[in-house]
C-alpha cells in the first residue's frame, strides 16, 4: 500500500481503542508499528494527533499513512511464547468466564508492547488465554509494567466496549496497595494536582510533573487528576502502608501525586529518587536492609459490573512476592485493616 488514507469509523466499528481499530483494518501492522506511527504523528484523527489508546467514535476520520504490504504480513506467529510464559500467564487468571478474564499481573510484565518490549507483554500472550474460543482477549486497561495487579480482559468486542465506557464513566472501582517513605498528614484526604508530561526523555520513559490546581489555566496540555488516599498502617515517621484510589487513570498517577506529596512508593526509581523531598528521614524510596528496591505498587481490588450478567463483582488480588515479603518483615497483616476504606469517603 503506497498512498495515504482517509478512513471514516463507521457505525458498525462503534467506539474503541485506536490500535484496535487499526489493527482489525490492517492486521498485518504489529502493535509496536501502531504505536510508532501514532508518536511520529503519521496517523491522526480528524487531523489531530493521536495516542493509540485514544477511543474513536464513528463518524471520525483517521489518517493511515502507507503501510506494509498485506501480502507480508508481519505479526507474531501464534504460540510463539515459551511454554514457561504460557504457564505464567495462566497462572495469573484469578476468575475467567465466556465474557471476561481477570489477570493478578506480575511485576515486571508489561500490559502492552512497545519500544524495547519484544514480544513478552500480557497482550503478547493473550494466545495463550484463549482456553478453547476463537479469538483471543482483549486488554481493556493496562497497567504499568513494573506495577502488578489486577488487570481486565474482554473476550469479545461488545464485552470491550461496555467495560473501556464503565472506566471512562467511573463506573468501576480500583483501589491499590502501596508502601510510601513517610507518614502522610492528614492521613487521608485527596490529592488533585493536574498532570502533565515533562517533554524530553523517549517514548514509554515519559515522566509526568504535578501542577497545582490553582495554575491548571497556566498548562493547557496539563490534564486533571485526583487520588483518594487513606494511611492503613506506618512505621513511626518512617514508612506508612497506603490505599490509593485513582478517581481518575492518568498516566503515572499514583506514583508522581505520591512523590509531589513527599511520600514517593519505594522501589520507584522514577519518582522516588534521591532529589525527591520527602518526611522519610531521608529514606526516599528505598530504605535498604531486606526490603526489595522493587516498586511496591498492586493493584488490590477491582470492583465492576460484569458487562453481560449484570451483577456487581468484587475481585481481590494477593501481593506478589516482593510485597509480600516487606509486608511480612514489617509484620503488617493483610487482614487486620479494611479492604475497602472509602466506603463513605467524600
Amino acid at each position: 500500500m503506497s498512498d495515504v488514507q482517509l478512513i471514516t469509523v463507521t457505525e458498525n466499528e462503534g467506539e474503541q481503542r485506536l490500535d484496535r481499530w487499526f489493527k482489525k483494518r490492517f492486521p498485518q501492522v504489529t502493535q509496536g508499528h501502531v504505536e510508532k506511527m501514532c508518536r511520529t504523528g503519521q496517523v491522526r484523527v480528524d487531523s489531530a494527533r493521536a495516542k493509540a489508546s485514544d477511543h474513536i467514535s464513528p463518524g471520525q476520520t483517521v489518517r493511515i499513512p502507507p503501510l506494509p504490504d498485506a501480502a507480508a504480513p508481519v505479526q507474531r506467529r501464534a504460540g510463539s511464547y515459551s511454554a514457561a510464559d504460557e504457564k505464567m500467564i495462566q497462572n495469573a487468571v484469578l476468575w475467567k468466564d465466556e465474557h471476561i478474564i481477570i489477570l493478578n499481573k506480575p511485576p515486571g510484565l508489561p500490559s502492552q508492547g512497545g519500544s524495547g518490549q519484544g514480544d513478552r507483554h500480557v497482550d503478547g500472550l493473550t494466545e495463550a488465554l484463549k482456553f478453547g474460543y476463537k479469538e483471543r482477549p482483549k486488554l481493556v486497561h493496562r497497567l504499568d509494567k513494573d506495577t502488578s495487579g489486577l488487570l481486565m480482559l474482554a473476550r469479545t468486542d461488545r464485552v470491550a466496549r461496555a467495560l473501556s465506557e464503565a472506566l471512562r464513566h467511573r463506573l468501576t472501582r480500583k483501589i491499590y496497595w502501596a508502601a510510601v517513605a513517610g507518614v502522610p498528614h492528614p492521613r487521608q484526604g485527596s490529592i488533585k494536582y493536574g498532570l502533565q508530561k515533562s517533554g524530553g526523555g523517549r517514548h514509554g520513559d515519559e515522566k509526568m510533573i504535578c501542577i497545582h490546581p490553582a495554575k491548571m489555566a497556566e498548562h493547557p496540555d496539563a490534564k486533571r487528576a485526583q487520588t483518594d488516599y487513606f494511611t492503613l498502617w506506618f512505621l513511626g515517621s518512617r514508612l506508612s502502608w497506603m490505599a490509593l484510589e485513582p478517581v481518575t487513570g492518568r498516566t503515572h498517577q499514583l506514583r508522581a501525586h505520591m512523590a509531589e506529596m513527599g511520600h514517593p512508593i519505594l522501589g520507584d526509581s522514577k519518582y522516588g529518587v534521591s532529589g525527591t523531598e520527602n518526611m522519610g528521614d531521608g529514606w526516599g524510596a528505598s530504605i535498604g536492609g531486606d526490603i526489595s528496591r522493587k516498586l511496591h505498587l498492586h493493584a488490590r481490588m477491582l470492583t465492576i459490573e460484569h458487562p453481560i450478567l449484570k451483577k456487581m463483582m468484587t475481585f481481590t488480588a494477593p501481593l506478589p512476592e516482593h510485597m509480600a515479603r516487606t509486608w511480612k518483615t514489617l509484620d503488617w497483616g493483610e487482614n487486620q485493616v479494611p479492604a475497602d476504606p472509602f466506603s463513605g469517603f467524600e
